[in-house]
């Protein structure tokens, strides 16, 4: 399960008095990010002095964050994973700009970094973003840029989570945006302590193709899959194009990529490959795409087991398909029910010159009453 952490909304503050002696973690209802400095903030997060009490001058930053108020909630969170088999990995903000003014180049560098401390204290093993724009000046600098920039990061990450949380880079659709695949590849190479981000829809808006059979996607997984030295992380939806890149992310339905011929080269079982949804949809597309891959599993089993394949029970009297010894016969074509299969109804007697009784009623008929009717004259006439 991918965590998304979209909103940041940091605080930097003085220490209160009740707080002094505290470890940052051990704080309740506080998210803390970042322990000293200003109230400027401008520090990167320390390692070291989360596990310190305290001070009185101390300045922390904390995040306002919709999934936890404090790390007790990120512990309980990482306890139900772990209890349920569910591994997780976070997302940082989308908004990031390096190439910007400098408070937004350190506004990003904070937030890949804050994503990587709360990462760790869930547990996650990735802290998945990308790089944003391109700088206006040649695109070669920017890329020289961009790398050594991940690389400081994926650096300070190792360091702070001691290696547990590693800095995922996934490509883009736009074509503003840092993220061809060749970048993606050659960054993750340069930069140690990175991994790719194999996201099918940006890649597949970004080269304006819709990866409709398995022989276009191979290369691309045997690439992805040789630059990580763990499992492939691989996210997928529908995406709709516009003009050079990518409009907007669909449900899998109404999407220009499907997901089918994916599904049959991961069911050949050739890859470690971890698929995370990033649909709209995001539940439903997710059952969807283990629908179709499991259909395709189903396939290849059939496949590799011919004679293990059930085969459909024949009907009484159509005879089956089988090796036939000799010279052909000649064809016939066999009644649909044969008169001896045929059921026969019960023989009935015939019908004898005394009728049959009747039954007894459940309901004993009523007494009619005779009402006498008088004769002409006045007289009454006899009883019948």
């Amino acid at each position: 399960m991918e965590i998304q952490f979209i909103k940041v909304n940091p605080l930097t503050r003085r220490v209160l008095d009740e707080e002094i002696g505290q470890l940052p973690r051990a704080i309740p209802q506080q998210l803390v990010v970042s322990v000293g400095g200003s109230e400027q903030g401008g520090e990167p997060p320390n390692a070291e002095t989360f596990l310190q009490p305290l001070r009185r001058r101390d300045a922390l930053t904390t995040l306002t964050w919709s999934l936890a108020k404090d790390y007790a909630d990120l512990e309980q969170t990482k306890a139900l994973a772990r209890g349920l088999d569910v591994e997780l990995t976070l997302h940082a903000p989308y908004y990031v700009d390096f190439f910007g003014s400098p408070d937004a180049r350190e506004q990003s560098t904070r937030q890949i970094q804050w994503s990587g401390v709360l990462a760790q204290g869930l547990g996650a093993r990735l802290a998945i973003t990308h790089l944003g724009f391109y700088g206006s000046g040649d695109r070669g600098d920017s890329v020289q840029a961009l790398t050594d920039i991940a690389t400081d990061l994926a650096a300070w990450l190792g360091k702070f989570s001691k290696g547990k949380v590693r800095l995922a880079i996934e490509p883009s659709g736009h074509p503003d945006v840092f993220g061809t695949r060749e970048e993606v590849l050659e960054l993750v190479r340069r930069a140690k302590g990175t991994v790719p981000v194999l996201n099918l829809p940006h890649l597949a808006a970004r080269e304006r193709k819709n990866f409709a059979e398995a022989e276009e996607l191979e290369p691309i997984l045997r690439e992805f899959a040789r630059a990580t030295d763990g499992p492939l992380y691989l996210n997928f939806s529908g995406v709709e194009f516009y003009g050079p890149g990518e409009f907007r992310l669909t449900p899998i339905k109404r999407g220009l990529v499907r997901f089918d011929p994916l599904a049959e080269l991961l069911a050949e079982r050739d890859y470690d490959v971890t698929v995370i949804s990033s649909s709209p949809l995001l539940e439903h597309d997710a059952m969807y795409m283990k629908l179709l891959y499991e259909r395709s599993l189903t396939r290849r089993w059939t496949r590799l087991h011919p004679s293990a394949a059930p085969r459909p029970t024949p009907r009484p009297g159509v005879p089956t398909a089988g090796p036939v010894k000799g010279p052909t016969p000649t064809a016939t074509v066999p009644h649909a029910r044969p008169a001896e299969a045929r059921p026969r109804r019960p023989a009935v007697a015939p019908p004898t010159g005394r009728p049959r009784p009747r039954p007894p009623s459940r309901h004993p008929a009523r007494p009619t009453k005779r009402r006498n009717k008088a004769r002409p004259g006045g007289s009454r006439g006899r009883r019948h």
